[in-house]
């Protein structure tokens, strides 16, 4: 299979051992129909080059990649909606290779959809062509916005049919490839903690340490969970700007690099709502938009438990109690990240935090949330566009009066941002359910993927001009 030289394989989970993951094999599909590909992030690990014929190979039928030694389904536990669960694991997807990007960072490829594993649990291993599709477009609204996330690497449609309880059966299949920094989950470790295996928690330490968070000196799980828990308080962070509700905060979607993956039924908000959940199951609002940040606490929590197996109990609650400073400073970093203005310090940038969402809070439904980023994205350079705009009546009364004073002090950062057409335009690309609902329907119904194409066509412009980095 031909790949670039920029294609660098380095399959570093596997040398952990038998001890953390079963070799699998991918289910035979009977149809393999690319619907995407996502030749950005190809291009990332050299393999933009690959023909139709050659991508679907190594994303439908799973030929190892060169280099690559075989799919390997991970071992892990978990909490679930805060009930301990030893019987979960790779269920439905695999780790199918690693290997460098130019930076020199270790990524993954990682399955969805790809078959039964050992721990499949009764379940028949697949995803739903929804969900792949779904799922492609979270990690693109996700990327655009500047919060860490894995990425949508490949989606295949697989050809069978299969039932499912929360939506019209029998309905499409496909696999997802995602392509992320580590699938390590919080999960993994505790697995090894449940069995007692202080080897396994040592060895868990120097494999994350070295490859994820080398700053951190070996053995010192403290300092390890202080990386881990700068990186999740970040992405927390990032969620809350970006307005969007992961759905199944459980510790086994959470991984020691601090990046969203395997988000159930994801939402964006469309209006702020401290209350509002993505899952019809999250009956009592634990993982509620609001709350997320305090289910990933108690997740990094769990994690730290753990670590008590090689680690005393007082640094490790030393690093712990270092989540909700990290949070409130990544907060704030967030919050101007979005509205396009450079710090003036603290007080001033919380001050700003407090006002945007006493904005957003009085504005409701008429103003809903992205579009307050996307009206004032430049602080006072962009003034006259908001106040010209279709949502001008809801800039007036003392609520906008304290946000645009807090705005208006903080300079524009990169200016010329705005120069970008997205921002003639006089609506923002959102990602609500009727719009994900209506692009499903219209590759339901008539097989049309045309809405799905433009909508990723245009979170492509937006990424462009908004110019985040995660």
């Amino acid at each position: 299979m031909p790949v670039s030289p920029a294609y660098r394989p380095e399959p570093r989970f596997f040398d952990l051992g038998a001890d953390y993951a079963d070799a699998v094999q991918a289910a035979d599909f009977p149809k393999t129909i690319l619907r995407f590909r996502n030749d950005r992030a190809a291009a990332e690990v050299g393999l933009e080059g690959l023909s139709e014929a050659e991508w679907i190979a190594a994303f439908g039928r799973f030929e190892p990649l060169p280099g690559q030694p075989g799919p390997l389904a991970m071992r892990y536990h978990g909490h679930q909606f805060r009930h301990y669960n030893p019987d979960l694991g790779d269920g439905r997807g695999f780790l199918a290779a690693q290997m460098r990007d130019a930076s020199g960072r270790l990524l993954d490829l990682g399955t969805k959809g790809s078959g039964r594993t050992p721990w499949s649990r009764g379940g028949d291993g697949r995803l739903t062509l929804k969900g792949g599709v779904r799922e492609v477009l979270a990690a693109t609204m996700l990327e655009a916005q500047g919060a860490p996330t894995s990425r949508a690497f490949s989606l295949i449609e697989t050809g069978e049919a299969l039932e499912r309880g929360d939506e019209p059966s029998p309905t499409r299949s496909a696999v997802l490839v995602r392509l992320s920094h580590s699938h390590v989950r919080f999960g993994t470790f505790q697995r090894a903690a449940y069995l007692g295996r202080r080897d396994q928690i040592e060895a868990l330490i120097e494999h994350v340490r070295t490859l994820y968070h080398p700053s951190v000196v070996a053995g010192d799980a403290p300092g390890l969970l202080t990386a881990i828990v700068e990186v999740s308080a970040k992405l927390t962070a990032r969620w809350i700007a970006a307005g969007f509700v992961h759905g199944v905060l459980n510790t086994d979607n959470l991984n020691v690099t601090g990046e969203s993956f395997d988000y159930g039924p994801w939402r964006f908000l469309p209006e702020y709502d401290p209350a509002f959940t993505a899952a019809y199951f999250d009956q009592t609002g634990l993982y509620a938009f609001a709350r997320q940040p305090e289910a990933v606490f108690w997740n990094l929590t769990q994690l730290a438990g753990c670590l008590k197996l090689v680690a005393d109990v007082e640094p490790l609650t030393q690093a712990l109690n270092g989540f909700g400073p990290a949070y409130i400073r990544e907060l704030r970093a967030a919050f101007l990240m979005r509205l396009g203005v450079r710090s003036l310090g603290e007080a001033a940038d919380q001050r700003l935090v407090d006002a945007t969402l006493a904005l957003l809070r009085e504005g409701g439904a008429a103003l809903r949330w992205e579009p307050v980023f996307f009206d004032w994205f430049g602080g006072f350079a962009s003034s006259a566009r908001a106040l010209s705009g279709p949502r001008v009546k809801s800039y007036q009364g003392e609520a906008f009066d304290a946000f645009r004073f807090a705005l208006l002090e903080h300079e524009p950062d990169r200016i010329e941002r705005l120069e970008h057409p997205m921002f003639a335009a006089r609506e923002p690309e959102e990602m609500l359910i009727d719009e994900v609902e209506a692009i499903w329907a219209a590759i339901a119904t008539d097989d049309d993927w045309a809405p799905f194409r433009a909508k990723l066509a245009r979170l492509e412009a937006a990424r462009v001009a908004w110019g985040f980095s995660a």
